[in-house]
């Protein structure tokens, strides 16, 4: 047996993650991929790049001291190999490549700025292959703070895929315009609402969140009904009051019902009644893509 250890730094719109993986190799045996560590920083990117189209330097500031700290403790783990992708917020920014570079001269770590196609194909390289059935169809749907990636699968495979401009941070800023909902909206009776047998498969720390304040076991999905009864739970509470009463942490109080928003809107007009929440993600998928393009023994 071999253990290898390989990490995934998310850069998001509304924080910072690095993930851990032990990829054990046994002769004869599937390689296995077990979460070893997973540290969240709510540095929330989005409320600069979409509102001034730049990254304050306060925030440059804070993702630099992150960055030095996440490779002191890839370091200290024994990481072998890692990647650092960033998405819409830093895409967006005027001064992102800029800051890429001041994190790469301070830190030493390399952030590569992917769109959302290539989201959406990082993705698809987790272990959505062992939850979906070649029988049924399912709308894949990652909500983060600057977009939302939607891709559907049916027979088993990526049939499309679409990324709309529509996160939990705009929302919160008042920056989605009622045309965008109305493209998400076309674009999902178009192209999924006949889908075979359709359910939806949730991404996202806000889905997870939910999926645990249901109760429902692992595995067990969510239904249509209960979240739209979540959704107007959670509405009728104060910021305050979700954070003192449900034990939300401050920068999860506000997005998370924006998020439900979306996940809602989508299962409406996609005529979806059920919400998988496998727990897996962007991080995920590039752990999972570093090691078989490259490492592979």
């Amino acid at each position: 047996m071999k253990i290898r250890k390989f990490a995934a730094i998310d850069i998001g719109s509304n924080a910072i993650r690095l993930l851990t993986h032990n990829v054990i190799e046994e002769n004869g045996k599937q390689t296995q991929f077990r979460k070893s560590t997973l540290i969240r920083v709510p540095v929330r990117l989005g409320e600069d790049s979409f509102t001034v189209r730049e990254i304050s330097e306060r925030n440059v500031e804070r993702m630099v001291k992150t960055m030095k700290a996440f490779k002191l403790l890839m370091e200290v783990s024994g990481v072998e190999n890692y990647r650092a992708c960033a998405t819409s917020a830093m895409r967006e920014a005027n001064n992102g490549n800029e800051v890429i570079a001041t994190i790469a001269a301070e830190s030493g770590i390399k952030v590569e700025v992917i769109d959302g196609k290539q989201e959406a194909a990082i993705i698809a390289a987790t272990d959505l292959k062992e939850i979906i059935r070649p029988d049924q169809s399912y709308l894949y749907i990652d909500v983060g703070g600057g977009s939302t990636e939607f891709t559907l699968f049916a027979n088993g495979r990526i049939t499309l895929s679409k990324s709309f401009k529509l996160g939990t941070v705009r929302l919160l800023n008042d920056m989605v315009s009622e045309g965008t909902w109305q493209q998400l909206e076309q674009w999902l009776t178009a192209h999924v609402r006949n889908a075979h047998k359709l359910s939806i498969i949730g991404s996202g720390g806000n889905i997870n969140k939910l999926h645990k304040m249901s109760g429902r076991k692992e595995g067990q999905p969510l239904s249509y009904i209960w979240l739209n009864a979540q959704y107007q739970f959670l509405e009728s509470l104060s910021y305050d009051e979700r954070i003192s009463e449900l034990g939300l942490n401050p920068d999860r109080a506000d997005v998370i019902i924006p998020a439900t928003r979306i996940f809602l809107s989508a299962a409406k007009w996609s005529g979806a009644k059920k919400i998988h929440v496998p727990k897996i993600g962007l991080s995920d998928g590039i752990i999972k893509e570093l090691y078989y393009s490259q490492y592979k023994v």
